[in-house]
């Protein structure tokens, strides 16, 4: 029983593809902009986006439907600056490493401020009274700062579009992640014990980011002829974007 209760939580750790590609911030880049990914995958990416597809629609979604209609929009919203304040050393980190030494230090700042007025971060004063927003950077955006191309295009079980290098990088970032401990990691801030904790968190961690953002993956769909090209060239273009800032 134990492992089948593990198994489906990992089902569900479907690490959202809606919310991971479904921005409109970059859509009109990608619509001028012609782009080419290097794809010798693609038979096995098209097997693996469509199952995806179907964990996160008949699973997945439902799940955090039924979540959000019981958790009201406010206690959401704390649990979600909680999780994203453990997450600093991720941002810390790679910010320090990407020498943008001006965000690392709003980064280091944020946490401070949240941890302690914020209520263990379940506030965001930080970003609400001193305009101190939160600069996403992890390790695959590092690693293409020091101009390591993408490689080859990769759709990973659960947890979606991906490509090499940043397949690389989430390894590097869950090993400095709070959330993550599959005790590959010697770090004593670590929250998890196992693996299987890593696992409850990251699920509880996603279905709460996805609340925010329900409709957006099946919006997204409506567009698409070929659901995995689609995807494909999204995500890839979100994170050639991302690499640029």
């Amino acid at each position: 029983m134990k492992n089948i209760i593990f198994s489906v939580f990992l089902l569900f750790n479907i690490a959202m593809a809606a919310d991971n590609i479904a921005s409109n911030d970059f859509s009109d880049e990608f619509n001028d902009e012609k782009l080419e990914v290097f794809d010798p995958l693609s038979g096995y990416n098209r097997v693996m986006t469509s199952f995806n597809d179907k964990v996160y629609i008949y699973v997945f979604d439902p799940v955090t439907r039924g979540y959000t209609a019981v958790m009201p929009e406010v206690a959401r919203t704390g649990v979600s600056n909680f999780l994203d304040n453990l997450l600093f050393p991720i941002r810390f980190v790679n910010n320090l490493l990407q020498f943008k030494f001006e965000n690392s230090a709003e980064e280091l700042g944020r946490f401070l401020i949240n941890s302690t007025f914020g209520l263990l971060g379940f506030m965001d004063p930080a970003s609400e009274h001193l305009g101190w927003e939160a600069h996403d950077e992890d390790f695959g955006q590092t690693l293409g700062f020091y101009g390591v191309g993408s490689g080859f295009h990769i759709v990973l079980p659960i947890l979606g579009p991906s490509n090499l290098r940043d397949s690389l990088g989430l390894v590097a970032d869950g090993y400095v992640s709070p959330l993550n401990n599959f005790g590959d990691s010697d770090l004593k801030y670590k929250i998890p014990n196992n693996g299987e904790e890593t696992i409850y968190i990251s699920t509880s961690k996603n279905i709460n980011k996805n609340s925010f953002h329900l409709g957006r993956y099946q919006d997204l769909k409506k567009d698409a002829l070929d659901l995995y090209p689609f995807l494909r060239n999204i995500y890839e273009q979100k994170r050639k974007n991302e690499i640029k800032e």
